[in-house]
């Protein structure tokens, strides 16, 4: 069973085309209504889409948290996400479950970076590459575009993953968490709309932010000894070095200089705190795997 899965906010002159043409290549489609204050919802059940409806905006990794479980609840063999706004063509669906349904992967994303990148305006495609870059750092997939929403999972992946993100976070996470988990993830070229009426994008300066804290919290976490242990021993090291250096003089004159001594302590103090949140995560981080 294939299922196409769309987050829809306020999308009630985009919707119909975007079931309409999902509806051909999928077996059933799911649209979670993130608390739209027009008829995205209404017109999507018409069509005789799944909807699943929050009673508030809750964000873009709200909806596919909950369009992940009822994925899971109906058992589907691949779960295809795509926007509510038109600038995913469905009809590419095929070819972008290809390699999952053949068992060449676990995850397929859509990416506007393989062919026909020009069709990307320059400040999103500067933007989208910089925030790609970054999270090389924490997932090293290889990917070239982090930020497609228009991607494929198998059962398998369904099964392991889910977005604990609320927004735009969500997509960074789920790739990292695609990492930890050894999934297979291949790319397919796709080519987007960027002449939609009423794009879902959001400010391009807040979307970047929003990732950039995603991946730097689950890295932070995931790798708490190299990203809090290793700083917090190198500002001990610094407060013991100064504080060596206010007490030689102390020693020599008989006066406390009080700058050395401020730095020496704020530097331990400060030091010994990352260096105990270090342990603490690491300790809780592997309860929840031993647990798992």
């Amino acid at each position: 069973m294939i299922v196409a899965c769309i987050p829809a906010y306020n999308v009630e002159k985009t919707i119909s085309r975007v079931v309409i043409q999902a509806q051909k290549n999928v077996d059933g489609v799911i649209v979670c209504d993130d608390g739209s204050e027009d008829m995205t919802g209404e017109i999507a059940q018409r069509l005789g889409a799944i909807v699943l409806r929050h009673d508030r905006n809750m964000g873009y990794g709200s909806a596919l948290r909950t369009l992940f479980r009822r994925s899971r609840l109906l058992n589907a063999d691949v779960m295809v996400t795509l926007d509510a706004d038109g600038q995913h063509d469905a009809r590419i669906i095929p070819d972008l479950i290809k390699p999952i349904i053949q068992g060449e992967a676990d995850i397929t994303i859509g990416s506007r970076f393989l062919e026909n990148s020009s069709a990307v305006p320059a400040y999103r495609k500067f933007g989208i590459h910089m925030i790609t870059r970054f999270q090389e750092i924490s997932s090293k997939n290889g990917i070239t575009d982090s930020q497609s929403g228009f991607r494929a999972y198998s059962k398998k992946a369904l099964s392991l993953l889910e977005p604990t993100e609320c927004g735009m976070g969500a997509s960074a996470e789920l790739m990292m968490k695609a990492h930890q988990n050894l999934l297979t993830i291949k790319e397919v070229p796709i080519t987007i709309k960027h002449d939609v009426e009423n794009p879902s994008t959001l400010n391009p300066i807040y979307h970047g932010m929003d990732v950039i804290a995603s991946i730097i919290k689950h890295y932070s976490i995931r790798h708490s000894l190299l990203f809090y242990g290793v700083p917090g021993l190198f500002l001990m090291l610094i407060g013991i070095g100064f504080g060596f250096w206010a007490w030689d003089i102390f020693s020599q004159t008989k006066q406390l200089v009080t700058n050395l001594t401020l730095i020496s302590i704020g530097s331990l103090i400060l030091g010994l705190l990352m260096f105990m949140t270090a342990i603490l995560l690491f300790t809780l981080g592997s309860i929840v795997r031993e647990s798992h």
